[in-house]
C-alpha cells in the first residue's frame, strides 16, 4: 500500500483492548494508519484517553458521550478543562444525543450537550459529535452555538446530511459503509459529501467491515483494518483510494487545527 491514513475515531480505552494496546497501534502503523483519534466517552475514559495518546503519541477528545451524561456532575466544565489543556487532546466530546438506546434520559442529554458545546465554543476547540435518531434536537441545538467539528459514524438520511454540512461540519465515516446489507442506504449517501469534509474511522472495536476477509477470530475491529474503509469509500466516489488518504489526512489536519502542528 502506498498510500497513509489516519483513523479518525477509535474507541481503545473499551475492555476489548486491555493489555493490548501497544499491539492494535504497531499493526496499525504496519497497515499505514499512522495516527488515531482515541475517543474519551466519560471522565475516566477521557483521562485513559490522554494517557494513552500521550504515551503512544496519538491525540484524543475528552467529553460525555449521550449515554454517560447522567453521569456528569458540576464540576464537568472544570474537568474537561484539565484535560483540554493538553496538547493531545483535540477536540471535546465524544458529546450528542442518543434517542435510540436512552441509556441517560433526553432532557438530562440536551443539558449536558449543551453545556460541552458551550466549553468547546469557550476553549475554542472542535466538537466530536454523536448523534442516533435525534437529529432534529441537535441540528436545533448545534444551531445556538459556533462550533466546529465532526460528526462522528454518520448512519442518518440525507436531510439530515444536508444540514450538517450546511452547519460547516465534517462527516466521519465508519465500517457501517461496509455492509451490504444495512449499509445500503449510506453507500447512496457517500458520494453526496464533498470530499474536503469527509473523515474516515473504524469506532474500533466496533463496526468490523464486512469487506475483511477472511474474518479475524476475534470478530473485533481495530484501526489496521481501516484500509477497508477507504477502499469502500473510493469505489464509491470512483475514485483512487490514494485520494481519499490524502483528502482524508488534509482534512483530519483542517478540522483539529493540526495544520501548524
Amino acid at each position: 500500500m502506498s498510500y497513509t491514513l489516519i483513523d479518525a475515531g477509535v474507541n481503545l480505552t473499551n475492555h476489548q483492548f486491555d493489555e493490548q494496546h501497544l499491539d492494535v497501534i504497531t499493526r496499525a502503523n504496519e497497515a499505514g494508519v499512522t495516527n488515531m483519534l482515541i475517543i474519551g466517552c466519560d471522565i475516566a475514559s477521557s483521562q485513559q484517553s490522554l494517557e494513552l495518546a500521550t504515551k503512544h503519541l496519538q491525540y484524543s477528545t475528552a467529553g460525555i458521550h449521550p449515554h454517560d451524561a447522567k453521569s456528569a456532575t458540576n464540576e464537568l466544565e472544570a474537568q474537561l478543562t484539565v484535560l483540554a489543556n493538553n496538547k493531545h487532546v483535540i477536540a471535546i466530546g465524544e458529546c450528542g444525543l442518543d434517542y435510540n438506546r436512552d441509556f441517560s434520559p433526553r432532557d438530562v442529554q440536551r443539558s449536558v450537550f449543551r453545556r460541552q458545546l458551550a466549553l468547546a465554543e469557550k476553549l475554542d476547540l472542535p466538537v466530536y459529535l454523536h448523534e442516533r435518531d435525534a437529529s432534529d434536537d441537535m441540528l436545533s441545538i448545534l444551531k445556538e452555538f459556533n462550533i466546529r467539528g465532526v460528526l462522528h459514524c454518520f448512519t442518518g438520511n440525507s436531510a439530515a446530511l444536508k444540514q450538517y454540512l450546511n452547519l460547516g461540519l465534517y462527516i466521519g465515516i465508519t465500517g457501517w459503509v461496509c455492509d451490504e446489507r444495512r449499509g445500503k442506504d449510506l453507500q447512496q449517501l457517500v458520494p453526496s459529501i464533498p470530499l474536503y469534509r469527509l473523515l474516515i474511522e473504524t469506532d474500533a472495536p466496533f463496526l468490523i467491515p464486512r469487506t475483511v476477509k477472511p474474518k479475524p477470530k476475534s470478530r473485533k475491529n481495530e484501526p489496521a483494518l481501516l484500509p477497508y474503509i477507504c477502499q469502500t469509500v473510493a469505489q464509491l466516489y470512483q475514485i483512487d483510494e490514494e485520494v481519499v488518504a490524502r483528502k482524508t489526512t488534509e482534512n483530519f489536519h483542517r478540522v483539529f487545527g493540526l495544520e501548524d502542528r
